[in-house]
């Protein structure tokens, strides 16, 4: 634990290479793993977990929050440097789309295949099969907007379809377009000055919560505002990314502070029970993972890499695969050892084999657009002409962003 001897703010306490925001998101894709086995296999009466206790949130929808939370902290810090808005998309598409896409191919050229095979017997006709076609499987869910869930018509087994009728190879993946619609904000506030006044940001981010309070409350129709609002997720979504971006607009002025945070997880835990989680209680837990990550400083967790993504988008899959062959039959623990245990087998390969080498490709820019920029880099009578990078960051921060600028959800 960090040895301070009195109340520091988030932008003195965050120390952007020695804290817990890595072992957290690892940790929050765990807890998605732990809720989601009800549905997929059956487990907590075929239910998510937690909502044996919450009328409004599961755990999985817990950790989920938490995954915007620091998205919108880390995402807002790294677009206040001096990328251009290009280089900040292209780092962000890095950073989701190559695993994403990795996922996919995994799921419809291996995963369902074997379930076919436990299925019919054979191979035979799968590639072939024309509802909901192999073929199309990669290219209707490419963009995150997720057109096709199922393939081949497969599921009919499976506990997710006995106990809900519901067939879905990504249940988790959903959340990724809302993550990137986020992505999307901040670059354009980051586009028009929004970030550097930080007024406007900051009005952005208190309505966006405030309008998320107003829907849970059921206090009008939110949705009648604007179109965009009439899908509740968008409010939802988008409160903890916007107490995220206040944490980062004003982390010298948020004090993190042990006794405030024991009561704001109080304050969390006691809405989750008893109600007003969504209005009000997930702040006060979002602000303890906060204290949690700067004040315990894990600097070696992610020596090995970041492999929180890769959990979150690969576990469903294989968790589902796992239904196939009857594995939750031998009980709860057996089940979640081996998904434990494989889904870090595929992350750390995605890891070191897709997403690392994909994010390397962020400061890269294609010859075509480097001549261009040659080309209209102005010319000093007398002065070797010089290319700037016009992306270089000379904060301390956005040079460290390395291993905490990840996506989950």
């Amino acid at each position: 634990m960090s040895d301070v001897r009195g109340p520091l703010t988030v932008a003195e306490a965050f120390n952007p290479r020695a804290n817990s925001l890595d072992f957290l998101r690892w940790l929050l894709a765990f807890l998605v793993i732990f809720s989601h086995s009800g549905p997929v296999a059956g487990f907590y009466g075929g239910e998510d977990l937690g909502i044996q206790i919450s009328d409004e949130q599961s755990l999985g929808g817990v950790a989920v929050a938490g995954f915007f939370f620091f998205s919108g902290f880390l995402i807002t810090k790294s677009r206040m440097g001096r990328s251009t808005i290009w280089r900040y998309f292209w780092r962000r598409c890095l950073r989701i789309f190559p695993a994403f896409w990795a996922a996919l191919i995994l799921t419809v050229a291996v995963l369902a295949p074997i379930a076919w095979h436990l299925e019919k017997g054979t191979f035979d006709g799968y590639w072939g099969a024309v509802v909901e076609s192999p073929k199309t499987y990669f290219v209707d869910n490419m963009f995150l907007t997720l057109g096709q869930r199922n393939i081949a018509g497969l599921g009919e087994t499976v506990p997710y379809f006995l106990n809900h009728g519901v067939r879905d190879w990504n249940g988790s993946a959903w959340t990724l377009s809302y993550e990137f619609l986020c992505y999307i904000v901040v670059g354009l506030l980051g586009l028009f000055g929004a970030l550097a006044s930080k007024r406007f940001a900051t009005a952005f981010a208190v309505v966006v919560i405030g309008l998320n309070a107003l829907q849970w409350l059921g206090a009008g129709n939110i949705g009648g505002l604007n179109r965009v609002l009439a899908d509740p997720f968008i409010l939802m979504f988008f409160a903890p990314f916007a107490f995220g971006m206040i944490f980062a607009l004003h982390g010298d002025k948020i004090i993190i502070d042990d006794r405030i945070a024991i009561g704001m997880l109080g304050l969390g835990l006691f809405t989750y029970a008893f109600g007003g989680w969504n209005v009000v209680g997930q702040f006060g837990f979002l602000y303890f993972l906060m204290w949690v990550g700067v004040r315990f400083r894990l600097t070696n967790w992610a020596r090995f890499g970041d492999f929180s993504y890769g959990i979150y988008i690969y576990a469903w899959p294989l968790m589902t695969l796992a239904t196939y062959f009857g594995l939750q039959k031998y009980g709860w623990f057996a089940y979640h050892l081996v998904i434990v245990v494989v889904v870090h087998i595929v992350a750390i390969a995605s890891w070191h084999l897709i997403e690392k080498p994909a994010m390397s490709l962020k400061d890269w820019t294609p010859g075509w657009l480097a001549a261009l920029m040659r080309r209209a880099a102005p010319v000093t009578t007398g002065v070797k002409r010089r290319i700037v990078n016009p992306d270089f960051s000379s904060t301390r921060f956005a040079e460290s962003m390395r291993s905490n600028n990840g996506a989950q959800s």
